[in-house]
């Protein structure tokens, strides 16, 4: 998907951050099936810049644009087609179900990728087929970290947005995760951002862009 930038400023974020910024107040401009990096230390706005491309924060001056079209003009029922269909977002915070065993949060979604590998096969891959069946709850952070990216891989998209999404993975469940990442955006010929805290996850990114 096309993604336009023009001098976005999210509110409230404070001056020194946008006037320390070659990022915010600035244009910029993301091509459809590419790979971007977000990089930046915590409270830079990089949570904020992904709310705002899911349709979850209209808090801001300037311009954002997905293929073509102003945020602002989206109805309720195009983001909800937008979420359901077109853009699938991992949360920084997960927004999993700690009641729920691992695959009851998986089979939550409305409509499956069919461009993605089986759970089974998702799950196998980055190390967590044992505790398909055990509650959210008695997971560690970084288990329900490639939970949820079981799922937002298993959602359609045509762009797929990651919020740290490695912070408690070690290097090798990281390069798992990559692998599998960049399989099935490949297979979905769809475009990707991630934010982080300041390292640099092994995917082949066409940009880096520091907030």
């Amino acid at each position: 998907m096309l993604i336009e930038l023009d001098k976005l400023v999210p509110h409230p974020l404070p001056d020194r951050i946008v006037e320390s910024s070659a990022f915010w107040s600035n244009e910029l401009k993301i091509e459809p099936h590419s790979k971007v990096l977000f990089s930046a230390q915590s409270g830079m706005g990089k949570s904020t810049l992904l709310h705002i491309l899911y349709g979850l924060r209209q808090d801001y001056s300037g311009e954002a644009k997905l293929e073509g079209k102003s945020l602002r003009e989206f109805s309720l029922a195009d983001w909800e087609a937008i979420r359901r269909e077109r853009i699938s977002l991992q949360f920084q915070d997960l927004r999993l179900f700690p009641n729920l065993t691992a695959r009851d949060n998986l089979n939550l979604l409305p409509r499956i990728n069919s461009s993605a590998p089986s759970v089974e096969e998702m799950t196998e891959r980055l190390g967590m087929t044992p505790f398909l069946d055990q509650s959210l709850s008695t997971l560690s952070q970084g288990q329900r970290q490639r939970m949820a990216l079981v799922r937002a891989l298993r959602k359609p998209f045509q762009l797929l947005m990651l919020d740290e999404p490695f912070s408690h993975l070690d290097e090798g469940n990281q390069l798992n995760a990559c692998s599998l990442i960049e399989e099935v955006v490949r297979g979905n010929k769809a475009g990707l951002l991630v934010s982080s805290l300041g390292s640099t996850p092994p995917i082949k990114f066409d940009q880096r862009i520091g907030l």
